[in-house]
Order: structure tokens, then sequence, then C-alpha cells
């Protein structure tokens, strides 16, 4: 390990050993990487994301409490739904009960079970292809959830409601247009989702849990529920917390993701939704702001961009409602996430990293037909992230 690491993990432990944290000096630190050694990015994100107070007397109380109130969320969401399906399913009196499948009162808690699934099913398409190009997703977790994977229990799980339901997946056409095509040419998918086996009973693996994160988000946050693209916000954040050195934290990144992912959309949310994509803090306004950036920077470069009609929703929807979790390898998703996070202005510095992409290949962009500079934009061709980061830093500085 050279000198300079060791000095930057010593920083780190410095700040986090205090008994408050020193928010600003741990920004800062953070905003130039956060060493994986020891869990400190898994405490750090826990910090910038508002999951962890600062006080650190407070941490013990306040991570048994929302482990336990997940707990609660899944007997509530999975298990009770669950149960009900299968006792209905053993007596045949209940049918003549108010509640039954057929009920069509839209109150009837069936009708929620049927519109949960189409939800469930979306979710399910979508976590199953999550970095394709890591076997991680697909490997089995150290942490099965022990409340669902009970042999002894009769009740339907996430899993098994999947494979019985039997909705064609056309009713989840809900897309937003532009996210539809969320994942770049580079990351190829199998061509069936029979590719992917599910995991004996007793095991799950890691998508499995992400898609519970997911569901019971979709459950508790009605107005949005879910949107593709969710799982590539969520993808990044369960790795980081379940591949913690620190086993006691690791396993319960379930959980932990759960809260972390919770408070990150409360600030990105309106990204996702599509009555909001022209107002002051929706998606349409953000992306202009690329471009005005743009033209601030780099004159010449936003002029070719215009004349081209090479609108920013071509590329910057996904660049900044996926946070970039579609543009970089996982490893650099999660270095540029240390400084998206530690920023305190929460995401300006996103479209400063966008701004530094389009400068940084501005040579092409100049060359380029509207056809090329596309492809270059929709597969961004440079994979050097602190090349990227540190021009972006440069722009920032320039003001």
């Amino acid at each position: 390990m050279s000198r300079l690491h060791q000095s930057r993990i010593a920083d780190f432990q410095e700040v986090l050993g205090e008994p408050t944290v020193a928010l600003t000096k741990l920004r800062e630190l953070c905003f130039s990487g956060i060493p994986f050694d020891g869990g400190l990015r898994c405490l750090c994100w826990k910090i910038l994301l508002n999951y962890l107070p600062l006080e650190k007397a407070l941490w013990s109380s306040l991570l048994k409490k929302q482990r336990d109130l997940y707990s609660q969320f899944l007997k509530e969401m999975i298990i009770q739904p669950g149960i009900a399906k299968a006792n209905l399913g053993v007596s045949r009196e209940d049918v003549t009960l108010e509640d039954h499948p057929l009920n069509p009162n839209p109150d009837s808690r069936w009708n929620t079970y049927f519109k949960d699934n189409e939800v469930l099913l979306q979710i399910d398409k979508d976590v199953r292809r999550l970095y394709p190009d890591m076997a991680f997703f697909q490997r089995p977790t150290d942490y099965p959830c022990l409340l669902i994977l009970d042999p002894q229990n009769e009740f339907e799980t996430l899993r098994r409601r999947v494979e019985q339901t039997t909705l064609k997946s056309q009713t989840v056409a809900r897309n937003r247009s532009g996210v539809t095509n969320v994942s770049s040419p580079l990351k190829t998918t199998p061509s069936s989702l029979s590719e992917y086996e599910v995991l004996p009973n007793g095991c799950e693996a890691h998508w499995e849990v992400v898609e519970r994160i997911l569901f019971i988000y979709a459950k508790l946050n009605p107005g949005i529920a879910y949107v593709q693209g969710m799982n590539e916000i969520v993808g990044p954040l369960y790795y980081t917390f379940a591949t913690d050195p620190n086993s006691e934290w690791k396993e319960h990144a379930e959980a932990d993701t759960f809260f972390c992912f919770t408070n990150l959309m409360a600030e990105i949310r309106d990204n996702f939704i599509k009555s909001l994509d022209d107002s002051q803090c929706g998606i349409t306004y953000k992306m202009e702001k690329v471009y005005s950036t743009l033209k601030e920077k780099d004159v010449e470069l936003y002029l070719k961009l215009q004349e081209q009609n090479i609108k920013p929703q071509f590329f910057a929807f996904r660049w900044l409602t996926l946070l970039l979790s579609q543009e970089f390898l996982l490893p650099d998703v999660i270095r540029i996430w240390d400084s998206l996070f530690a920023d305190e202005k929460r995401f300006d510095f996103l479209l400063l990293v966008c701004c530094a992409m389009l400068t940084l290949i501005r040579d092409q962009l100049l060359e380029g037909d509207f056809t090329l500079n596309m492809r270059l934009l929709q597969d961004y061709p440079i994979s050097d992230v602190h090349l990227i980061l540190k021009k972006a830093k440069e722009l920032q500085d320039s003001k």
C-alpha cells in the first residue's frame, strides 16, 4: 500500500474517529475519492446520504431502529400478503367473504395484490439484468433473508409470485419515454431470462435482494412506485454495502441500502416523475442547464451541437437521471458517486461532470456529423473517470 494511500486512510479515520463527525471536512475528503479499506466508503456514504447522524453515540440505536423497521416492512408487504394468498388457496370457504380475487371493489386487497404484481414483474425483469458483465448480482448472498427463506414457510414469496404470475408483461409498458433504452449498446443482456437460473431453495442471489428493496420502495411510495432505471440507482449502493469488509455491517446490507436508496431518491425522484419534467425541479431544466453551462465554458462546442440539432435529452437524460451509472463500469460509477454524494449543493457537480465529458471529446465532436456524434454520446468513449473528474473540478474552479 502506498504511503499516500495510507495517509489518506489515516485522514478519514481521524475525521470519523471524532465523537461528532465534521461534515465539511468529511465532504472534502470524500470528494477526492473514498478508500474501500476497512469499510470506509460504506460508512461515508451512509453519512453523506443522511442515514447516519453526525453524532456517533446515536449510531447503534438508530441502526437497530431502522433495521427493525425494515423487518416490519418485509412482514407487512411481502409475508402477510403471501400468507393471505396461501390461505386462500387452502380453504374454499374464504371465497364467500368480501375479499376474494374476483371482487370488483377497487379497495379489495386482491386488487392491490394484482396491481402489485404488475410492478413486481417490471422490477423482476430489470433486476435480473443488473450489471450483466459482472457475476456479483447472480451470486448467492452470504446473508439470505431468514424471515423469508425459512423452509417452514408456506406463504408465497416474491420469487413464487413471479413464477405464478402469468400477467403478460405488456401491462407493464408504462415506461418513461427515453429511459426505455436505459442500457447502453455496450451492455449486452442474455437473450432470455431462462439463462438466469434461480438458486435452490434456502439461497438467494443478490439480484433477488435488490428486487425486494425496490418492491418495498414501490409499495411505500405509491406516488412514484417503480420507474425503470431505479434498479440502476439501487445497484451500486447495494453492491457497495454488500461487499463491506466489515461483516456486522455487511449482514445488514439490505436494510441499510433500502434507507440510503430512499434518501437518495428523495433528492432525485423529480427526475423520474414525468409530470415534473418541465418544472424547475424536473429533468428538462437540468438538461438545459448542462447546455447553458457548456455555452459558458466552451461556446464553439455548444454552437456545433446546436447546429447539428443534438438536443441534450438525446444523451443527458440518461446521464443525469441515472447519475452516470450506465456510462461506466461499476467501480468507476462508485468513484464518481463518491464525488457526487460529497457535493454540498447536491448534484450541481453532476452538471459539471457532464460538461467535462463533452469537452473531453470536443475535437471528435467538432469533426463528426450528427450520426457519429450521437454514437459518441450514446456510448461514451473515455473510460478514465479520474480524467473526467479532474476536468469537472477545473470547470468548477474556473467559475
